[in-house]
This record gives structure tokens, C-alpha cells and sequence, in this order.
């Protein structure tokens, strides 16, 4: 079993940063894959980004490469997701989530573990 809490949301104006944290709990961290996901209101859950266990592959969704960082470190059991350049259209609940295995998976039914959110809203 793996705990997944997240923290760093909150408001910021469109152009801004925000960098959102992941902190994991129970079993061996650096044995996972981990994503970021996020939902917006009345949208399905999207992908957003995701790196490999040692922190030296990472993949993006196409809507939020070259903004968005994902980087993780295994010492302190710690995923972040660095997002700059913010747009309106980044409104939603970010969500961290674990996999084990090395696939860099995009997709929610591949991740067995889930943080409980934490809501980032881009005002203009």
C-alpha cells in the first residue's frame, strides 16, 4: 500500500507559478511510477504528466509541455509538479497517483494509487 497526500494548490493569476508536492507514504517510493492527473468540473480525469522511478524519464501531456515539470526525489519520498506560464483553461483538482512497474502509463486505470487532490484555480 502506498499514501498519497498532495499540498500546494491554491490561486493564482493566469501568467503565474504554482508548484504542487506529492508526499508518499507506506511502501518503497522509488519502486513506483508516478503520475499527475487532474479533473476539471464536469470533465473526465486527464493526464498530465508522469516519471520513472529513478526520476531520468519523464513524459508530458502535449497541453502543458514546456510549462509544467515534473521531477521527483526518492530521499524524502516527494513527487512535485512545477507548473508556470498558468492558464485559466489549468482550473482543476491536480491529483498524484502511483503505479509500480517502469511504464510510463497515461492512463487512470493503470495507476492502483491515489492522493486525494488538491485544487489549483487560475483567475485572469
Amino acid at each position: 500500500q502506498v499514501q498519497l497526500v498532495e499540498s500546494g494548490g491554491g490561486l493564482v493569476q493566469a501568467g503565474g507559478s504554482l508548484r504542487l508536492s506529492c508526499a508518499a507514504s507506506g511502501r518503497t517510493f522509488s519502486g513506483y511510477t508516478m503520475g499527475w492527473f487532474r479533473q476539471a468540473p464536469g470533465k473526465e480525469r486527464e493526464f498530465v504528466a508522469v516519471i520513472n522511478w529513478s526520476g531520468d524519464m519523464t513524459y508530458y501531456a502535449d497541453s502543458v509541455k514546456g510549462r509544467f515539470t515534473i521531477s521527483r526525489d526518492n530521499a524524502k519520498n516527494t513527487v512535485y509538479l512545477q507548473m508556470n506560464s498558468l492558464k485559466r483553461e489549468d482550473t482543476a483538482l491536480y491529483y498524484c497517483a502511483a503505479r509500480s512497474g517502469t511504464w510510463l502509463a497515461n492512463t487512470t486505470r493503470h495507476y492502483a494509487y491515489w492522493g486525494q487532490g488538491t485544487q489549483v484555480t487560475i483567475s485572469s
